[in-house]
């Protein structure tokens, strides 16, 4: 039976090879996806595995709705890799960074402990 790996940060360049990389290995793959106003799947199309992967919205910043991502999915693997990478929005929103890079690191520590 195939592993399941869960990754934030799927849409990111890091997200998105680990979870082709994931794949390769024959895992299945779900991958947290904030809503966003425009479509922030393109490097999983680019890299030709978009349709392979599964998506599920969630906030990594809002500790209910990662549980609730975990207890669906039942994930072997959990890869954070979410964080706030605006170099101008770091500086602008510091405390949205610090929430999206750090606060979300607790977050996924307390979900994952439940």
């Amino acid at each position: 039976m195939a592993k399941n790996a869960l990754i934030t940060g799927i849409t990111g360049q890091d997200g998105a090879y680990l979870a082709k990389f994931l794949l390769a290995k024959g895992y299945r793959v779900i991958g947290v996806l904030a809503r966003r106003a425009t479509d922030t799947t393109w490097r999983l199309k680019e890299l030709g595995i978009r349709e392979e992967v599964e998506l599920a919205d969630a906030d990594i910043s809002d500790l209910s709705s990662i549980i609730r991502v975990i207890d669906d999915v039942r994930p072997d693997e959990y890869y954070n890799l979410a964080a706030q990478s605006f170099v101008a929005t770091s500086w602008n929103q510091p405390l949205l960074t610090a929430q999206a890079t750090a606060l979300s690191v607790a977050v996924a520590l307390e979900a994952v402990t439940d």
